[in-house]
């Protein structure tokens, strides 16, 4: 068992644009990420499953199904399930706050080897 408090987890600045603090066990992560207004992430796609819930401001997306990319704009309570290895991007509305939840973890995310959003 492990017990968390958000406001007590390390706050890591990835960069100018984009922070997150981050709580992981086996096989889950979670992460609350804060996008301030006009924040881009770039394009990718990873092994996880991705469960994305915007707690606060709005975040539009754009996902690749079938060579098709679909956009969707989320705003607070909507949560969108991202497939594993389905590319995807992303652009801050507004400040937001979005809580994302991963499976498998990102050990990219935990080593700082992410360097699509260190750029």
């Amino acid at each position: 068992m492990r017990l968390a408090k958000w406001d007590e987890v390390k706050l890591e600045e990835v960069n100018p644009m984009l922070s997150r603090r981050l709580v992981w066990g086996e096989k889950v992560m979670v992460a609350y990420v804060y996008l301030k207004k006009g924040c881009i992430v770039p394009r990718h796609a990873h092994e996880s499953e991705q469960v994305t819930q915007i707690h606060s401001g709005s975040l539009r997306l754009w996902i690749e199904e079938g060579g098709v990319e679909k956009e969707v704009t989320l705003a607070p309570g909507d949560v969108l399930v991202i497939p594993s290895m389905a590319p995807h991007r992303a652009e801050a509305l507004e400040e937001t706050l979005d809580v994302d939840i991963f499976s498998p973890i990102r050990h990219d995310w935990i080593h700082g080897t992410d360097n699509y959003l260190r750029r």
